[in-house]
């Protein structure tokens, strides 16, 4: 049976966010298929009519019953469905796209299919056809039901197609819900239909977000899932650059309507403020990424168990000391330690009992040693210290070592099982030895020191 390893590629989603997605999307689907419901429930049954809130009635027969097939089809084509759940799903999917299709040809063609006959006749829009959704409307809910039915395909080019239709559906419904918000559209000016209500602009945002963040997990746009430094940036930033463009246009367009400024020193100021805040913006991520490459490379320099340096993180940090040591003509030692019997400890008490071993090690050669002094786990029961030390230091930090491994040791916790054999070299009187060979003098001193050990125990 091949070994199974963890995924460890930056760009695939975080699980934990896939959790939260999972929740936030069965929330919106549900409140979708609840006003769809009421909706329909309104047009079809005049006594619940009174049970509805005022303006229900904007959103159409047509538009009701396309945002409650879309839901159904997205809620049964959740992740690890069966196959038979999934058929169903791509059922209501194409009932969506030939109703919005339907819909589409009615107002190319000015004819009817018998679909928009739902209801009665609304005494503010006397028309032929009072149930038919706004021609906006069927656009967005046959791009729609293109991304739902293209979404679960994971092939190349069908992931291509679904990317550019997710990516259309997104850009018509930010149209429809920019227009609602700037007021740009009426119902005398718009020739194709009516304005689609709050309530269609609601559902069609939330169908949009769940087909959105399902594609995302395979496609171009998977990014803003990652785990990685790219996608944590991206979900930073990607709010506020899309939310920015359009709080400008806002704020533009009740200036204007207000006469408060003149329209050259608004757009001047505008165009200023968006500067400004794309500036602030590349900033903030230019220290975030500086962050967040600190917190990587301390990672990479690091021994998790320990908190020490790893051995590239020693031989890194211990290099400039040394040369600093050389140029003032001060002495530099380096301590070579190693734990003694740990494999026997693996052996008879578990490995978790050497980690335990290992990781106290690293607390007291933190206790033991100077901040400036650098510390390091170099191998697998292998320490090293490195430092600017005299004769007269080196014994006191040897002996200081020893009592505080003494006075663990008188802790049942630790069972007498924390020893260790110590080696040092300090450098010769010329400074030229690099810090590979100070660290094999110390290895040398260290092996004979547990030699001399195992001589006495006999």
């Amino acid at each position: 049976m091949p070994e199974l390893t963890p995924d460890l590629s930056t760009v695939e989603p975080a699980p934990f966010l896939l959790d939260k997605l999972i929740l936030v999307q069965r929330v919106f689907l549900t409140a979708v298929a609840l006003i769809a419901v009421g909706t329909l429930c309104g047009w079809l049954i005049p006594a619940a009519e009174r049970f509805l809130p005022d303006g229900w009635n904007g959103m159409r027969a047509q538009t009701a019953l396309a945002a409650l097939l879309s839901a159904l089809g997205l809620i049964f084509s959740e992740h690890r469905r069966s196959r038979r759940m999934y058929c169903i799903s791509l059922l209501f999917s194409c009932a969506v796209g030939l109703l919005a299709a339907a819909v589409l040809a009615e107002y190319a063609f000015h004819i009817s299919l018998g679909v928009d006959i739902l209801g009665t006749l609304d005494p503010a829009f006397p028309t032929v056809a009072p149930g038919r959704m706004a021609v906006q409307s069927a656009l967005a809910f046959e791009l729609l039901a293109i991304a739902m039915i293209l979404v679960r395909l994971h092939r190349r080019f069908a992931a291509h197609v679904a990317d550019v239709a997710v990516s259309c559906l997104c850009l018509t419904v930010l149209i429809l819900v920019a227009g609602h918000i700037f007021g740009t559209l009426s119902v005398d000016e718009l020739s194709l239909g009516y304005r689609p209500a709050p309530q269609t602009l609601l559902c069609l945002a939330m169908l949009t977000l769940v087909v959105f963040t399902r594609n995302a997990k395979h496609s171009f746009f998977r990014i803003l899932l990652g785990r990685g430094i790219g996608g944590r940036i991206a979900r930073f930033a990607a709010p506020i650059v899309i939310v920015l463009p359009f709080l400008r246009e806002t704020v533009r367009i009740h200036v204007i309507r207000l006469h408060l400024v003149h329209e050259e020193y608004l757009s001047a100021t505008g165009a200023s403020f968006s500067a400004i805040v794309t500036l602030v913006l590349v900033l903030v991520l230019a220290w975030r990424i500086n962050g967040l490459e600190e917190e990587v490379r301390e990672l990479s320099l690091r021994d998790e168990l320990t908190g020490l340096y790893n051995r590239r993180g020693f031989y890194m940090f211990a290099e400039q000391p040394l040369r600093v040591a050389r140029r003032s003509h001060l002495p530099f030692c380096v301590f070579f330690m190693d734990m003694d019997n740990l494999k026997r400890i693996n052996d008879s008490f578990g490995h978790d009992a050497g980690s335990m071993i290992l990781a106290e090690t690293g607390k007291i050669l933190n206790e033991t040693f100077r901040e400036t002094d650098v510390l390091g786990r170099i191998g697998g029961d292998e320490f090293a210290v490195a430092g600017q030390f005299s004769e007269v230091a080196i014994s006191i930090a040897a002996n200081r070592l020893q009592a505080i491994f003494d006075e663990r040791n008188s802790d049942p916790e630790w069972r007498n099982g924390l020893h260790f054999s110590l080696g040092y070299a300090v450098s010769d009187e010329t400074g030229q030895e690099s810090l590979q060979d100070l660290l094999a003098r110390a290895d040398h001193a260290m092996y004979l020191d547990k030699r001399r050990k195992k001589v006495s125990v006999h």
